[in-house]
């Protein structure tokens, strides 16, 4: 699989993070698919297919993850 490199990684989670603080998910048509197409670009370069799950993977692949931080593995 073809990994995202770690400062596009970086942005888009800072963007989601920024747009999720805010509640974007309640704001305008544009900001909402904005957060949308930011959830799919996070989901496409990790791998995976829901949010949460790309946002830990996100997490784990930037320089200085720490593995015992917001596991992969389910219970």
């Amino acid at each position: 699989m073809l990994m995202a490199h770690p400062a596009v990684l970086k942005n888009l989670l800072e963007q989601y993070d920024i747009l999720r603080l805010l509640h974007a998910e309640n704001g305008s048509p544009e900001v909402q698919q904005r957060m949308e197409d930011l959830a799919y670009t996070l989901c496409v370069s990790t791998g995976t297919r829901d949010i949460e799950t790309a946002l830990i993977a996100a997490r784990h692949q930037l320089p200085g993850a720490r593995p015992e931080g917001d596991s992969l593995l389910t219970a």
